[in-house]
């Protein structure tokens, strides 16, 4: 998937914010259990120009917190870096010492880096002479890439969720990694909000095509009939909510063609993932529809089934009628 075009930094902003505690648990532990994380506070982003270079620099995430048995506020500063740079790590103290400057605490500096090259990148900058060692400033550094994206599926944790699209996996693991996310989904108990910005910030970097996604429903099949279904309700329920979202901006005419056969789609693997190959005549009679409010109410309408009689009943009934045209 091309990449150029993704908003990096908000992506990365918005996931940190929402489960700041979570990611620093996950990644960086010892750090985490000396944090207060009832004493939370998202500072508004920093500019800084540098006059020597002609550029203006953002700090992405600075966060004021306490620790647990110190007294005094702290800063935590998260810089995600979605591409190569060289000497980023200057660049890292340089951002310490204007932040140091101008609140005069403590700062842990944490680098997360995301792009997809492998590489060992320094964790530190000095200053130092041959009878004088000057500066030794030191950061933590997350090279995603590195991870093994098995190491975190078990570990039910939001931000390890999300990160598994960015972590070190094989192309023929594309669709494995979309099923373990979606798994560990079902397990978080998250309120939508939360778990479509999960979504979303996973599909910005590991969108399925058209065959990957055939595959995807096929592996579903393989896991508990339960977890499948909490899995299907969740990606379906994230289909409704863009159709409406589309509604309302007013798409084109070939772009409504494009949600009704997505429709059709999400209701048909519905059938055949709930009740199997019985279904084969539904699934006929819905490919055969094309009015894109029929076939939005049949699927909000089979959420509530429980049995193919019933699912049977909900399409006859719709699909027959013609009072809407």
């Amino acid at each position: 998937m091309e990449q150029n075009h993704i908003d990096h930094d908000r992506l990365f902003k918005e996931l940190l914010e929402n489960f700041f505690a979570e990611f620093m648990q996950l990644f960086f532990p010892q750090a985490s259990r000396a944090i207060d994380f009832e004493h939370v506070q998202f500072l508004q982003q920093e500019v800084f120009t540098d006059v020597t270079a002609g550029e203006r620099h953002i700090v992405d995430l600075l966060v004021e917190t306490r620790l647990r048995e110190e007294p005094g506020l702290i800063l935590v500063h998260i810089e995600p870096q979605s591409y190569m740079q060289q000497d980023f790590n200057e660049r890292m103290f340089i951002y310490f010492s204007r932040l140091y400057e101008k609140h005069r605490l403590r700062i842990l500096p944490i680098a997360v880096f995301s792009y997809d090259q492998i590489r060992d990148e320094p964790d530190n900058f000095a200053v130092d002479f041959s009878f004088l060692e000057v500066l030794k400033f030191r950061f933590y550094k997350l090279e995603l890439k590195k991870l093994y994206w098995r190491d975190y599926i078990n570990s039910d944790n939001p931000v390890g969720a999300a990160l598994l699209s960015k972590m070190g996996f094989k192309p023929e693991e594309r669709v494995r990694v979309k099923v373990e996310f979606m798994r560990m989904l079902t397990r978080l108990r998250l309120d939508p909000a939360r778990m479509e910005l999960l979504g979303g910030f996973f599909e910005s970097y590991l969108k399925l095509n058209q065959k990957e996604e055939e595959e995807f429903y096929r592996e579903l099949d393989r896991i508990d009939t339960k977890e499948a279904d909490k899995i299907m309700q969740i990606t379906t329920s994230w289909h409704e909510k863009g159709r409406k979202e589309g509604r309302k901006e007013g798409r084109m005419e070939g772009r409504m063609e494009g949600r009704v056969e997505k429709t059709r789609e999400v209701i048909s693997k519905f059938l055949s993932r709930r009740f199997g190959e019985e279904t084969g005549d539904l699934q006929q009679k819905v490919q055969e529809e094309s009015r894109l409010e029929v076939l939005d109410r049949v699927l909000e309408e089979l959420f509530a089934v429980n049995t193919l009689e019933e699912a049977r009943a909900i399409i006859l009934k719709n699909l027959s009628s013609r009072a809407l045209q």
